[in-house]
């Protein structure tokens, strides 16, 4: 397959489509991709240079950062998050400096966002079904309020110093789902550019880092229509050296009584958010697009802009509640939208 057609094909997931580019008919360097499991999604590769074999070796170094990282932060087996939540008001928990590192970036995002974004919603954790474990049930009220009791990402005291994390009520619980896999990402890019590719992508699941350039031309990216099939895409945009990140009510949900159900959960209300349909993140590198894009879904287009002008290079394509696209400023020369998304439930 040439270098046209894999880019198109190979990653396409989570609303993120790469699509082809004119110059890439000529005569170029290879693009060498592989996917693998983690994190709980798909995590593809793709290289471009005529060195197959290096190119594996460093994928291979790069995913296996991927996997150290999770075993860092996973919530389902002995890690740095697993222990501080089995501490939760008893002690703090050292953790390991890229740990940190995330947790700290999450208590950024959760004070610029008002506390739309806060990783103390694992407590909530069990009470929607949107996974392997689907259930097509709206949780009781009750329910919904006694764990929204334990979600406060100002109970997570963390001391930078000693390194450790606390959380100060028994039963709380956080999970970096909503953040390291961007870390992950601009983790695995950097190992591929130490390795001498630089130009390269790298995606786990909803975030992509474009690194560098595809043979000298920007990478060509595609939004997926969040009422549309899986490889639809409304609007395109390019990128050099910058992240994409996509937040979109249609990868996790049910449908009851007419009204869609989706995993993005408001943590003011304890239901879904209501305010989107699918946002998209431009930013400099993947941490931060992952860290803002769920916060910019729940609060909306108008007040989700507002937040990511305080943040330097840093813009967003939204599709509201109605179906209608917004683009902020720091965006609106690089995207081009091609159709109106499509109406449906």
């Amino acid at each position: 397959m040439n270098a046209r057609g894999v880019i198109f094909s190979a990653l396409t997931v989570c609303g993120i489509v790469l699509c082809a580019h004119a110059q890439s008919r000529a005569a170029q360097p290879n693009l060498v991709r592989r996917s693998f499991s983690a994190m709980g999604t798909e995590v593809s590769f793709a290289v471009v240079s005529n060195d197959e074999e290096g190119a594996e070796r460093a994928i291979a170094a790069a995913f296996d950062e991927i996997k150290r990282i999770e075993d860092l932060m996973t919530t389902w087996r002995d890690s740095d998050i697993y222990r501080v939540n089995a501490n939760a008001g008893i002690a703090p928990v050292k953790v390991s400096p890229e740990t940190l590192e995330v947790i700290e970036m999450a208590q950024k995002t959760s004070k610029l966002s008002g506390g739309v974004f806060d990783i103390s919603f694992y407590a909530m954790h069990g009470i929607w079904k949107f996974d392997e474990d689907m259930v097509k049930k709206v949780p009781s009220a009750e329910e919904i309020k006694k764990h929204l009791a334990l979600v406060d990402y100002r109970k997570i005291k963390v001391d930078h110093d000693k390194s450790t994390v606390f959380l100060e009520k028994k039963g709380m619980g956080i999970s970096l789902g909503g953040i390291a896999k961007g870390y992950a990402v601009d983790r695995a890019v950097a190992v591929l550019r130490k390795a001498g590719f630089p130009d390269a992508i790298v995606q786990a699941g909803g975030d992509l880092m474009c690194s560098g350039s595809k043979n000298g031309a920007p990478w060509v990216t595609g939004i997926r229509d969040p009422r549309g099939a899986r490889n639809e895409v409304y609007a395109k945009m390019m990128l050099t050296n910058h992240a994409f990140s996509t937040a979109g009510d249609y990868e996790r949900f049910f449908i009851l009584d007419g009204k869609r159900y989706h995993h993005i959960i408001d943590p003011r209300t304890g239901y879904p958010a209501t305010k989107s349909r699918s946002v998209t993140i431009y930013a400099p590198n993947a941490f931060i697009a992952d860290a803002v894009d769920d916060a910019v879904f729940i609060l909306g287009w108008q007040k989700g802009f507002e937040m990511l002008d305080k943040l330097d290079d840093v813009g967003a394509v939204v599709i509201d509640d109605k179906g209608k696209v917004h683009v902020s400023k720091r965006v609106v020369d690089r995207v081009h939208i091609d159709y109106e998304p499509k109406e449906a439930p």
